[in-house]
């Protein structure tokens, strides 16, 4: 059975950096696509990041300029840089994965973690 695990949140100061990694546990699967949603307190989980294969990727608005998204060539593991994170940020941040080739923020994969938790304090 396949996993996906992230690590790599935490409580950070507005303006600070935060990594985010996602590996997958587990053998007999290739991700085309991996991806970073997150859901604050009352709001629907939205796409953060996503990444096709090792090169197309797609940002929400809000993290342009600020994140990125990266993946190990042919590896199921993704990663995700967060900059100058403001207190907007914080919210649970899921890894996201399939095995398809997903148009990134129209649906999400059917793998998930289990989430992490990303505090930014003003």
């Amino acid at each position: 059975q396949v996993q996906l695990v992230e690590s790599g949140g935490g409580l950070v100061q507005a303006g600070g950096s935060l990594r985010l990694s996602c590996a997958a546990t587990g053998s007999g699967i290739s991700f085309n696509t991996m991806g970073w949603y997150r859901q604050a307190p009352g709001k629907q989980r939205e796409l953060v990041a996503g990444i096709i294969s090792d090169r197309i990727t797609k940002y929400a608005d809000s993290a342009k300029g600020r994140f990125t998204i990266s993946r190990e060539n042919g590896k199921n593991a993704v990663y995700l840089q967060m900059n100058s994170l403001k207190p907007e940020d914080t919210a649970v941040y899921y890894c996201n994965a399939d095995t398809t080739r997903v148009v990134l923020g129209t649906i999400p994969g059917r793998y998930w973690g289990q989430g992490t938790q990303v505090t930014v304090s003003s």
